[in-house]
């Protein structure tokens, strides 16, 4: 125990290799240079951003560091002038071609062709890791999923799985540790009630074994409506639970066969999402949790509330409850002492929760809490460690209601994947068989292909949208080989694979010795576009926005099918420099599939 987490660290302690990261952060490193030549005496970040009109980039420090130094004796007569100079100072560089002022102080930077073709081969040659972001973190908890033991997982678990796995992969991508922990609810009082209604139907549940529960949803269902009418049965559930977490052993025993019935289930999601967890629910953090009120209280935080243990925090009308009137611990009890693990036993510079928007302000009084005990800096610092809520909206049925099925009842959903999937399958077979291609198609291939279509038009139809917005679920749209969906985007991957497969060249040879070159205009905008993959994803990892990564996927395709529509490939002079920017786009569209968990296709 103690207080080690305090000490807060700056982020990105060192300095990054010259060619790192992003071309945002390379030509920032540039523009700090000359801010440092031409204002010493302020301390400014770069403020760097992509030009849409005059040139590619756009440094927008003048206008503010004039507010700063107007009448305090500068030699500079207004924002043009710094601007001027910024552009004067900036150190040598193969990056720039040119810069250019505009109006009050704006630094136009124009990238120089030749080394955004360099960069893309370079790319090509040694692998689309080199284009990973640099972040400030070397070690994140993303806290995703956490469906409740012996409930079914609904749509909303579903958003969580998605959000929190391609969160995991978009951090793991840029050289970030991730922690992948499922919080499962296997520790509340709804085990008293099922483990007592398990005593009571099958005295020899152990010999029978999982036939007992059969359908782990029924039987809840049974036991809940038991628990809810029989007095006597209730008060028997209640001590249950204290014999339970008191360690009993044949109580043990009933709540891990529970829990291992559930998580088959769970894992039957899991398969088919292709996502990996690592379980470490409420019951992991239960023996910390003394420990960790002892600390809070040591400190003055708990104050005693009519029977309960509370902290109150300023601004909410209502304390966080830590220690309940009964005398037991609750969701902010166990989620402090799983922040306590998670930034004093993991170590830990980013702790990441994913959940709906609903639990905003227990996340919100949660993390004040932290705070106020010391273990987290001041937000305003930018320092870590630090927490984040990632909060999303709901799915809507075509009725714009929460999405449920006909009875009302929740969607299964290892039956909703399945249908996606079976959908999926169905216009791929209509199509091969109407253009005569379904030949050329093994069975292998089109299970393959229909589950990989399937399941990511579900995955991506989520996470394209913001997720702090509803989102109506249709498989039509969603399945639909029109607009921005994922089956339009392996459509364009599976077409560019097709046009190097024409060319009967090997592209591995081509990108050793050939080279790319960017006159054409359509040539030029689509090389910028690739190369400014790196910020993007630093972009959707810093505000923990994926649909940051979909949007620029989508506009990636749409680029590179202007560009194709204008620049002859197979059998141009060009043809070698225009393959590899094929093949290029190619890459960078997998590894967005890849950040996104989508396994892309090669032929449709």
């Amino acid at each position: 125990m103690g207080d080690e987490t305090s000490t807060s660290v700056p982020a990105q302690e060192q300095e990054p290799a010259v060619g790192a990261g992003s071309v945002k952060q390379q030509l920032s490193r540039l523009v700090i240079s000359s801010l440092r030549a031409t204002v010493p005496e302020v301390e400014v970040e770069p403020m760097v951003e992509v030009s849409a009109k005059f040139a590619d980039y756009q440094c927008n420090n003048a206008m503010g560091l004039w507010s700063k130094i107007k009448g305090s004796g500068t030699s500079f007569k207004n924002p043009n002038a710094i601007g001027q100079a910024i552009a004067k100072n900036l150190p040598s560089s193969d990056i720039i071609e040119s810069t250019s002022v505009a109006g009050p102080g704006f630094v136009n930077i124009t990238l120089s062709n030749r080394w955004v073709a360099k960069k893309i081969q370079d790319m090509l040659v040694n692998g689309i890791n080199t284009w990973a972001p640099i972040l400030p973190v070397k070690r994140a908890v993303i806290d995703f999923s956490s469906p409740n033991i012996a409930k079914e997982m609904h749509v909303g678990h579903l958003r969580s799985t998605i959000i929190g796995d391609t969160l995991a992969r978009m951090f793991e991508f840029s050289n970030v540790n991730v922690l992948r922990r499922n919080h499962v609810g296997d520790w509340g009082t709804q085990f008293g009630m099922l483990i007592e209604y398990l005593f009571e139907k099958f005295p020899n549940w152990q010999e029978i074994g999982s036939q007992a529960i059969g359908d782990l949803q029924i039987f809840y269902k049974a036991s809940k409506h038991r628990f809810d009418n029989d007095q006597e049965f209730k008060e028997r559930a209640q001590q249950g639970v204290v014999r339970l977490q008191g360690g009993e052993e044949k109580y043990r025993e009933a709540w891990k066969k529970i829990c291992d019935i559930s998580r088959s289930e769970f894992d039957l999601v899991y398969k088919r999402l292709n996502v990996e967890l690592e379980e470490m629910g409420e019951s992991f953090y239960n023996p910390y949790i003394p420990q960790v009120l002892a600390e809070l209280s040591s400190k003055g935080l708990i104050q005693e509330s009519e029977g309960a243990q509370v902290i109150f925090i300023e601004g909410y009308q209502i304390p966080l409850i830590v220690v309940k009137r009964d005398g037991g611990f609750n969701y902010a009890s166990t989620d402090l002492a799983a922040l306590w693990y998670r930034l004093n036993v993991e170590k830990a510079e980013w702790i990441i929760y994913v959940t709906d928007v609903g639990q905003q302000q227990h996340f919100e009084m949660f993390f004040n809490a932290a705070k106020m005990a010391g273990w987290l800096p001041d937000p305003k610092e930018k320092k870590y460690p630090k927490t984040s809520h990632v909060g999303f909206g709901l799915v809507l049925g075509s009725d714009g209601k929460r999405f449920r099925t006909r009875s009302t009842e929740v969607v299964r959903l290892v039956e909703l994947l399945d249908e996606a999937k079976s959908r999926s399958k169905s216009e791929l077979l209509q199509r091969l068989t109407e253009n005569g291609k379904i030949v050329d198609w093994t069975d292998e291939e089109l299970e393959q292909t229909s589950e990989a279509v399937g399941y990511g038009a579900v995955k991506y139809a989520d996470l394209k949208n913001n997720r702090l917005t509803n989102y109506t679920f249709s498989f039509e749209q969603m399945l639909s080989d029109k607009g921005n969906t994922a089956v339009y985007l392996q459509y364009a991957h599976a077409r560019i694979c097709s046009i190097i497969r024409k060319s009967n060249k090997d592209v591995e040879e081509l990108k050793m010795s050939g080279a790319i070159s960017l006159d054409h205009p359509d040539e030029r905008v689509l090389g910028l576009y690739l190369i400014r993959f790196a910020e993007v994803v630093e972009e959707a990892c810093t505000n923990l926005l994926p649909n940051v990564v979909c949007e620029y996927l989508y506009n990636l395709s749409e680029m590179f099918t202007k560009f194709y529509t204008n620049c002859q490939v197979v059998g141009s002079p060009e043809e070698t420099s225009r393959l590899l920017l094929c093949q290029a786009t190619a890459v960078v569209m997998r590894q967005c599939f890849q950040l996104l968990g989508i396994t892309p296709v090669y032929k449709l």
